[in-house]
């Protein structure tokens, strides 16, 4: 297993985190929702695997290019 960082494309505010540890995505898969200027973004998986580690809280400020997830995907 491989594992892959999941970052952000904007700075913002965590609004929502629709993924947890363990669930398995497909690459385009929504992990959080970022606030930013009022507009909802969402951070999506670029690869297909499981959630090891949410690395943010919801409310927590992130910076652009932050890593805000773990996935493992296949080797």
């Amino acid at each position: 297993m491989a594992q892959v960082e999941v970052k952000t494309e904007v700075a913002g505010t965590v609004w929502k985190i629709v993924a947890a540890a363990g669930q398995r995505l497909e690459a385009g898969d929504p992990v959080m929702i970022i606030e930013c200027m009022k507009m909802e973004i969402p951070v999506v998986a670029e690869a297909a695997g499981t959630v090891a580690k949410i690395l943010v809280a919801e409310a927590a400020l992130v910076a652009e290019g932050q890593p805000v997830a773990i996935l493992e995907t296949p080797a």
